[in-house]
């Protein structure tokens, strides 16, 4: 395996569990992913890999900035695809972002299906229909309708490191 491989594996599963567990990405796990990406394009291929890893954490960040600003993504997701900019590159970033696209589709379509069925499952078994049209998003709750992102972003950038035959 190779160095980008191991960071990428490493920033992907710490940016995962965090999601996971807090909804939030701290920003040590992109400051990582960018640090170590500058270091790795810089010692492969000097000046120029530094300036690659510059450009790939700018197209990362502008990628996902107008989902951001539109309201569809965090700002940890931006800074995490920022700083996977940094360890792929422009070229293979912008692989990334068509697999970590596909990867968000499908996501989104379990979590729509699970919560589709469970909301059935609750009509079905409670019988009260009442009950199911009360519930809903209350003021401090966790928004219902979020995904967290960072398993689609890992994902897009694993499957984009795959080697092509």
């Amino acid at each position: 395996m190779t160095a980008q491989v191991w960071i990428a594996g490493f920033v992907g599963i710490a940016a995962i569990i965090d999601d996971l567990a807090r909804r939030r990405i701290a920003n040590w796990i992109p400051c990582c992913a960018f640090i170590a990406g500058v270091v790795l394009q810089s010692v492969q291929n000097g000046w120029r890999g530094a300036g690659s890893a510059l450009l790939g954490t700018a197209t990362g960040a502008a990628v996902f900035l107008i989902f951001y600003l539109l309201g569809g993504m965090g700002g940890g997701d931006v800074k995490l695809m920022a700083g996977f900019g940094a360890v792929l590159g422009v070229k293979q970033l912008l692989e990334a972002s068509l697999w970590t696209a596909g990867c968000g589709g499908v996501m989104a379509l379990l979590v729509i299906s699970a919560g589709y069925i469970r909301q059935l499952w609750k009509k079905r078994t409670s019988g009260a229909i009442e009950a199911a049209e009360g519930e809903g998003v209350h003021k401090g709750a966790r928004r219902a309708d979020s995904i967290p992102y960072a398993p689609a972003i890992a994902a897009g950038v694993w499957l984009s490191l795959v080697p092509k035959t």
